[in-house]
């Protein structure tokens, strides 16, 4: 997994009933775009951010290009 700051991950619910958790890379920590990530999760009613090793269940969305 690979991402850049700005790029959206998403960590997919384990069933049905559980949401998915969507948030903003604001720090890439490993090499060359590898985690760990520090996040700013979007889904949160409190502005939260956390350091994530993502899993299986989890992609990136790539930050739109600018105009």
């Amino acid at each position: 997994m690979r991402a850049r700051i700005g790029d959206h991950l998403v960590v997919e619910g384990p069933r049905d009933d559980m949401h998915r958790r969507t948030g903003v890379v604001t720090q890439v920590r490993g090499r060359e775009g590898a985690p760990p990530y520090q996040v700013r999760w979007l889904d949160e009613d409190v502005d939260n951010e956390s350091l994530i090793y993502p899993g299986p269940d989890a992609h990136i969305e790539e930050k739109a290009a600018e105009r």
